[in-house]
């Protein structure tokens, strides 16, 4: 039988961590400059990419894309089903390994929303706003989801103790459990994501994400600023539209 002492982990956040990268601004100038160069583009792997903040602008602007993706980044994410639901619709220039309910019990880690997440939807698909919602409809979310989150793992236990196979046995589980993946991209792919699931004051085509996914995105946006400064400037120069 299930252990009904069982303590469940409620998470408002999200997790994402850049583990690996082979990522800077030089690798877009090499890979225009063979364009012109030829060989002699081998130059620039040794040169400050300072000196051509004005090439990746112009290919930025210009929509020259494939320069952008002579790079890598490899991020460990940690967030509800539900946004890597989302989140495996990016199927170009990205790669994925998630962890397996097959092969392992997973974990009593679920979501709840944080108290500055919108809750109310007001407007028709496709056409709406998210707006505060009141306290009364903030605890009722929070206890609502924490029963439903305890019947369910229970139930997902009980069938675990009596020998049912855990492929089986997790199709009990809500969506709002936490599962962990790799994702690899590269910068073109990355700010393809980033155009489609982030808000942001520069960006010349509107996008209205769900706030988790938003959440990981911007994570990683930080990262990746940091990797490549001349290239996230000319992103947001040229309102977010990956190239």
């Amino acid at each position: 039988m299930p252990d009904p002492e069982t303590e469940l982990t409620l998470r408002s956040d999200v997790t994402v961590r850049l583990v690996k990268s082979s990522a800077n601004d030089a690798d877009v100038v090499w890979a225009a400059r063979v364009s012109t160069a030829g060989e002699d583009s081998l130059d620039e792997l040794e040169k400050d990419p300072e000196r051509s903040g004005g090439l990746i602008n112009y290919l930025m602007r210009d929509r020259h894309g494939s320069p952008f993706e002579h790079n890598s980044m490899t991020f460990f994410v940690q967030a509800p089903i539900f946004v890597f639901r989302e989140f495996m619709r990016h199927r170009i220039g990205f790669s994925y390994n998630e962890e397996s309910g097959r092969y392992k019990e997973l974990e009593p880690v679920f979501y709840v929303p944080g108290g500055d997440r919108k809750l109310v939807q007001e407007g028709r698909p496709g056409k709406y706003k998210m707006v505060e919602g009141t306290p009364e409809q903030h605890w009722l979310v929070l206890d609502t989801m924490a029963k439903a989150y305890r019947d369910a793992y229970e139930a997902y236990q009980e069938m675990l103790a009596e020998g049912v196979a855990r492929e089986v046995a997790r199709s009990v589980l809500p969506v709002g459990l936490f599962s962990s993946m790799y994702v690899t991209c590269n910068a073109r792919s990355l700010m393809h994501f980033l155009g489609l699931r982030t808000t942001h004051p520069d960006a010349k085509v509107p996008s209205f994400p769900q706030r988790e996914i938003e959440m990981v995105a911007e994570q990683m946006e930080a990262a990746w600023a940091e990797k490549m400064p001349i290239t996230y400037a000319a992103f947001n120069k040229n309102g977010r539209v990956a190239p």
